[in-house]
């Protein structure tokens, strides 16, 4: 899956929590998200949290889909709220998953 692919299914997905979302699916659109509210912020700060509320609900919906893809449950983010939470979903997110074993 390309870049493009990436975002377009995410966005199209907008508030989809069921399936799977590969590696590339979610970290293209993770590198979307965090370049474009970037340069949204140097633009200008209301853009950039205007565009991060927009993206907020299809983040959440990827990461759910990716770690539907590791075999576990969405509720795992919330172990993103302790500190070594947010590395486990990292190393969670950067694993093979198992649609893509076959």
């Amino acid at each position: 899956m390309n870049f493009q692919d990436a975002i377009k299914t995410c966005l199209q997905k907008y508030a989809d929590f069921k399936g799977t979302a590969q590696r590339p699916e979610f970290w293209w659109f993770v590198l979307f998200t965090f370049i474009a509210s970037g340069i949204l912020n140097q633009i200008h700060p209301i853009a950039g949290s205007i565009f991060s509320l927009a993206t907020f609900l299809p983040s959440i919906a990827v990461a759910t889909r990716r770690l539907h893809d590791l075999g576990k449950s969405g509720w795992w983010q919330l172990i993103a709220l302790t500190v070594i939470g947010v590395f486990v979903l990292v190393y969670w997110y950067a694993q093979e998953g198992k649609s893509q074993e076959a």
